[in-house]
Order: C-alpha cells, then sequence, then structure tokens
C-alpha cells in the first residue's frame, strides 16, 4: 500500500487532503475527488458501510482507488473510446433506463396519499409491524464444560459482576468476541442456535448463566446485559415506509393502465 502510494507521487499530480480539512480529499490533475464521491463509491461497494465508518487504513485505500479510478477514466478519454460505435450503443441503452427510472420516480412522487389512509393501513396491518423480544448478551466461549464451571464460580463471587465479566471474556474467551469483552449485538430467539437463545431469554437483566451452556461451538458462559419486550413498532417510525408501499401500489395500477392506453395507438409488430 505504501509502495502504491509513493509511487503516484511521483508519477502523479494528486494532493491528498486532510480529512478534517474539508470535504475535497484529494486532487488528480486538477480534478478534485470529493467526500461525497468516496462516499458513494463506499456505500455501493461494501454493504452497510459509509466512509465515516472505515478505519484510516481502509480511508487511504479507498481514496487511492479513487485516484486510480480517475487516472484509468483520464486514460480511457485519451482514446477516444466515446467514439466507439458498441460505446454509443450501450450508452443509449444506460440513457433510456435513466430516463425511464427518472420518469418513474417522479409519477411515484405525484401521487398523493393521506394520513388517514396511512393511517387506516397501519390499524390493518398491524402484525406486519409488530418486532419478537430481543436480548442483548455478552458471552465467554470456552472449549470444556469443566473451564466454564471454574468461570461460574469466579463470577458468582464477584461484587462487580459486569466488570468482572468483561475482564474474564478478554482474557479467557476463545471466541471472536473476546475483543469485545464479549459483547454481542442485539438478537432474536431465531438468530442463534436454539440452547444459545433458551438461556439467553431465560436470564434476567444482569446476571449470569448457572451452568454451561452446550453448543457446536463449545461452553458458553452468558451475561444479560438488556431485554426488549415483543411490541409493536411505533406509527411514527414505519409512516414513511407506508407511504412508499401505497404510492407503488397505485403507480402499478397507473402504469397498466397507462399501458393499455398506449397500445391502443402504437403501431406494434410483434414477430
Amino acid at each position: 500500500m505504501k509502495k502504491i502510494f509513493n509511487l503516484f507521487l511521483l508519477f502523479t499530480s494528486f494532493n491528498l487532503v486532510s480529512l478534517s480539512a474539508g470535504e475535497i480529499l484529494a486532487t488528480v490533475n486538477g480534478e478534485n475527488i470529493s467526500k461525497s464521491d468516496v462516499n458513494e463509491f463506499v456505500v455501493k461497494s461494501i454493504p452497510g458501510a459509509t466512509f465515516n465508518s472505515l478505519n484510516d487504513m481502509q480511508k487511504e485505500s479507498v481514496v487511492n482507488q479513487m485516484i486510480d479510478r480517475r487516472l484509468f477514466l483520464e486514460d480511457a478519454k485519451s482514446t477516444n473510446i466515446e467514439n466507439n460505435i458498441e460505446y454509443k450503443q450501450a450508452l443509449k441503452k444506460l440513457q433510456e433506463n435513466l430516463i425511464l427510472d427518472y420518469w418513474m420516480k417522479v409519477k411515484v412522487e405525484e401521487i398523493v396519499v393521506s394520513e388517514d389512509e396511512v393511517k387506516k393501513y397501519y390499524l390493518n396491518n398491524v402484525e406486519k409491524f409488530s418486532k419478537p423480544a430481543s436480548v442483548k448478551v455478552r458471552h465467554i466461549l470456552l472449549k470444556t464444560k469443566e473451564e466454564a464451571m471454574v468461570l461460574i464460580s469466579e463470577l458468582e463471587l464477584s461484587s462487580r459482576l459486569k466488570k468482572k465479566f468483561i475482564a474474564l471474556a478478554h482474557s479467557e474467551s476463545t471466541g471472536p468476541s473476546a475483543v469485545n469483552g464479549g459483547e454481542l449485538d442485539w438478537f432474536v430467539y431465531e438468530q442463534m442456535v436454539p440452547e444459545f437463545s433458551e438461556a439467553a431469554f431465560s436470564l434476567k437483566v444482569g446476571t449470569i448463566t448457572k451452568k454451561p451452556v452446550k453448543t457446536q461451538f463449545g461452553y458458553h458462559v452468558i451475561y444479560l446485559e438488556d431485554k426488549k419486550e415483543e411490541g409493536s413498532i411505533s406509527y411514527e417510525t414505519v409512516r414513511d415506509e407506508i407511504v412508499k408501499s401505497l404510492r407503488l401500489s397505485r403507480f402499478k395500477v397507473k402504469l397498466d393502465n397507462l399501458s393499455k392506453k398506449l397500445k391502443k395507438t402504437a403501431n406494434i409488430i410483434v414477430k
């Protein structure tokens, strides 16, 4: 990575700018690469990620990839690729698709959905907006039942259970979550193996499993950090999604009617 970075310094004209300096992260032969450009690239390339969510090394790598892309683009333009017949045909198809995409977007957004309609849909489809119970836990994964029993005994004697649990997870757990003190993301019952979920959901907040929990991965000691009971997603949370759904539903009907109307006057020959 460092070698490539130095080569760019020698053979291209660009300046990498500190993230704190503003929106421009680099310039290549006078052309700016903005933070929004890079973020768009990251969002499309890495599901669930944004530029700000990357570490420093990943950010440097992504910016260098964008620099590569800009340089390759310049080289491609210098070959007069824009006059290539296949390129022109592909460009025409892209333009047609883009026209259709924006036309549909405008038509969908023109559809008016009243607040009463949205509320009625919400109330008539309550089951769609229910959320299952979920828990947030820490766990320590060990190879043997005996090791797990020793840790449980040690934890039961501690007056600062959570702090002790985190320390033991760091030092004793063989699982990948050890670096985070055994912390796992929120999960619902079906997301984990049955033995693990049954033990986790049976705990009270701030307590640990009294017996080792055996799974295909080994023996777990589990600490329950928090728990969310089963409930409904609020109207405010899902309102915008309901509006989109109702608009799309009506748009499909309009599109079908428009298709029938246009076919009546069009000269169509199917071969």
